[in-house]
């Protein structure tokens, strides 16, 4: 479990320091076989606030200077992260605790699964403060929402409430508070029982079937099935499917 830990400030990610730590988990997870499954939510009351408004305003940190400046400061800063979560190899459950707002919004849209608290909602709100999604999030929100909801969002910097969110396909799944980590663990039990390397392929294919057409993702189907049919855990699959027991993987 990954927890933003800024809870006075309502875990605003776009320092330095949040965004080199969360680098560096998924570069741990991506290179530990037995990192299954990640859950990821903020602490307090506040998935993550996004920007730190205060910053902006005085101009300092990501913020400051002439305007080559600032570009380079979103690109060597808060843009690492959606390429970091982006190229994360295991599966990711954002647990939306509570209010996701800008970047933070983007951030939960960023993971592979989102369940929420009743108490969460959602904003796309840059245009509210007169600027733009700044960390990909007019490429990730219309794959979460679909184009026409991303644009509803985008446009107005309205919030959008859980129960929403449900409806639209934003999140899995609404639980009250106290249940919010229950239930992502949960679902996280359901995804690490099955074997690591065939997930973090089936992972890689999605990812990658956004991107590519579907001849190109048939030879790369074909090419990582190869390897999946030559592996320990394919084999111990099988043997637990025959004998109606739990499977045992290792990443074999």
């Amino acid at each position: 479990t990954w927890t933003i830990n800024l809870p006075q400030a309502r875990n605003p990610i776009s320092g330095d320091e949040v965004v080199d730590r969360l680098v560096e988990l998924v570069d741990e997870a991506n290179r530990d076989i037995d990192t299954r499954v990640v859950i990821l939510t903020g602490a307090g009351s506040a998935f993550s606030a996004g920007g730190n408004v205060k910053d902006m305003a005085d101009r300092t940190g990501m913020f400051a200077g002439a305007p080559h400046a600032l570009r380079e400061g979103y690109r060597r800063g808060i843009q690492r992260l959606p390429k970091a979560i982006y190229h994360c190899e295991v599966p990711i459950i954002a647990a939306v605790n509570g209010p996701a707002v800008g970047a933070g919004c983007d951030l939960a849209m960023m993971c592979d699964m989102r369940i929420a608290s009743t108490k969460a909602f959602f904003a796309e709100s840059f245009v509210k403060l007169g600027i733009i999604p700044g960390d990909g999030g007019a490429w990730l929100l219309p794959r979460a929402v679909g184009a026409a909801r991303a644009a509803e969002m985008a446009f107005t910097g309205d919030r959008v409430d859980a129960a929403t969110a449900l409806d639209w396909g934003m999140v899995s799944q609404v639980v009250e508070p106290e249940q919010l980590l229950d239930a992502a663990r949960a679902l996280a039990d359901r995804v690490a029982v099955n074997p690591p390397n065939a997930l973090r392929m089936t992972k890689k294919l999605l990812r990658e079937g956004q991107r590519v057409d579907l001849d190109t993702l048939l030879e790369l189907s074909a090419s990582l099935q190869a390897l999946s049919h030559h592996s320990q855990d394919h084999r111990e699959a099988l043997s637990a499917f025959l004998e109606r027991r739990t499977g045992d993987f290792t990443g074999n």
